[in-house]
């Protein structure tokens, strides 16, 4: 039984070099799915954003700008988002973004904690994105580098 009393939110955000239907990212297209379901499989996992997700009041391309996209999940802890992102099927994307997206100007990755009965809304996790940018990891909005324990803890940074 979960008896933690937020969960860890992410969004992660990119502008891609070409059109979603180009040639130019279409290695980046072609492993979508596959890693979609590898965050779904994977342990810590409670929640992600879907395209067309009206609870999350976005799409997976929210901006004006049509190559850029996001992704937002929801996970137990830290260390299964971690554990997620840095191994598996997600490392190699991870390590070939360069080749897909272009740089991107400030942070564009941002870690924050919520009720574990809520979800996050894009709006928010822009907001918390904007926040890191202005004020650096605080525990409102952070990274895995300089990250904060929930609320409900009593730990100091680490």
């Amino acid at each position: 039984m979960e008896t933690r009393s937020y969960h860890l939110a992410q969004l992660n955000v990119g502008r891609l070099r070409a059109p979603l239907d180009s040639p130019l990212v279409a290695g980046f297209v072609a492993q979508l799915d596959a890693i979609n379901a590898a965050a779904e499989r994977a342990p810590g996992f409670v929640w992600r954003m879907k395209d067309g997700d009206e609870e999350a009041g976005a799409s997976l391309q929210p901006a004006a700008d049509p190559r850029v996209v996001v992704n937002m999940s929801v996970w137990l802890s830290l260390e299964h988002l971690r554990e997620y992102v840095y191994s598996g099927d997600h490392l190699r994307p991870l390590r070939d973004r360069a080749e897909w997206f272009e740089k991107w100007d400030g942070p564009s990755f941002v870690l924050w904690w919520i009720p574990r009965s809520s979800r996050p809304r894009a709006e928010q996790g822009f907001a918390r994105l904007k926040y890191l940018r202005l004020h650096g990891p605080t525990p409102r909005a952070f990274a895995f580098k300089d990250h904060y324990p929930p609320p409900s803890c009593e730990a100091s940074l680490r």
